[in-house]
């Protein structure tokens, strides 16, 4: 078998490319296919009344162990009850002149992708370009000035979709390295008897997680390109351009198979889903409880609702998504 190379990775991004589809100023790409009927077809999805948080906690036991530059949340106090009760804050704070009221604040050092999070379409760079052809000089010191994570505020709500293709599989979680297909994606949404329609929110579980608690540590989980992870392979691009979803977000660190299949390119499918398609991709999804209730009640669509902070100029936010069935 002739591994894959940066030729084949030219060849997927002019057949799956949306740089035009919605004009030459768009800055939503994919999101632009949520529209008022995705979030009437989510609303529908709720039956029970079941919340599922699929965000990991934020804080200094997060998955970052020191590579790619990312850490893990610094959390600081700013004002604290023994502030409070001996007078040393501001003492007109939270209007305290009576000498009842004290307050309390706090404040938070992190990478905006550190955790659970949406890369923004401004996150990736390929041949000097990012998603709708914008030139990669329009992410500056100043920050993203095209295709930052603030344009999708009023998005990423509607319909959600699991494909657990680890349960799918028979495994409690998919190898290191084990890649997956658009035959299996296809395969894991008949299994479940569930339709992908244009516009829906695509949440694959490999089970990463649920190995990593099982371990009861991250490991290499965030190590980057020297870590061996289950995700998407480059034959997952045409399937995922031809459902027409709207976003697409994993439990794994980087979304596709680590290392990547080709020896020449770094995340190709970061360059073919985020730089040419235009798709929010979504990374470190705590995806395990929704899983098991899925398996339970055989229901595997929901209500979504996942919108990015409004950080302007950002190219990626943190996000506590939920799952509402």
């Amino acid at each position: 078998m002739v591994e894959p190379s940066i030729a084949d990775v030219r060849r997927l991004a002019e057949q799956c490319s949306n740089w035009g589809r919605w004009g030459s100023d768009d800055e939503l790409g994919t999101l632009n296919l949520l529209t008022q009927d995705n979030v009437l077809a989510g609303k529908s999805c709720i039956r029970r009344g079941m919340v599922f948080s699929l965000a990991v906690p934020y804080d200094s036991s997060g998955p970052q162990m020191g590579g790619w530059g990312r850490f893990n949340p610094i959390h600081l106090m700013m004002r604290d009850g023994n502030d409070a009760v001996t007078g040393t804050t501001v003492r007109d704070f939270y209007g305290g002149k009576d000498g009842y009221v004290r307050g309390t604040d706090d404040l938070i050092i992190m990478p905006l992708q550190c955790g659970t999070q949406w890369d923004a379409l401004a996150h990736m760079v390929f041949e000097g370009k990012i998603y709708n052809g914008y030139d990669a000089t329009q992410v500056s010191s100043l920050g993203a000035l095209r295709n930052d994570i603030a344009k999708a505020r009023e998005k990423l709500v509607g319909r959600g979709v699991l494909l657990d293709v680890a349960r799918w599989k028979g495994k409690p979680w998919l190898d290191g390295g084990e890649v997956i297909t658009g035959d299996d994606l296809a395969a894991c949404a008949a299994h479940e008897g569930v339709e992908i329609g244009r516009g829906d929110i695509v949440l694959v579980r490999t089970g990463q997680i649920g190995m990593v608690r099982h371990r009861g540590d991250w490991g290499d989980y965030a190590a980057g390109y020297s870590a061996r992870a289950p995700g998407l392979g480059l034959d997952s691009v045409p399937w995922i351009r031809g459902k027409d979803i709207a976003a697409l977000a994993t439990d794994t660190w980087g979304a596709e198979v680590l290392p990547n299949e080709t020896a020449d390119v770094s995340m190709p499918l970061h360059i073919l889903l985020i730089v040419k398609m235009g798709l929010t991709l979504g990374e470190i999804f705590d995806l395990e409880a929704l899983a098991e209730d899925c398996a339970r009640d055989g229901v595997y669509e929901f209500f979504f609702a996942a919108p990015p902070l409004p950080i302007t100029r950002a190219v990626g936010t943190p996000v506590n998504p939920v799952a509402v069935k």
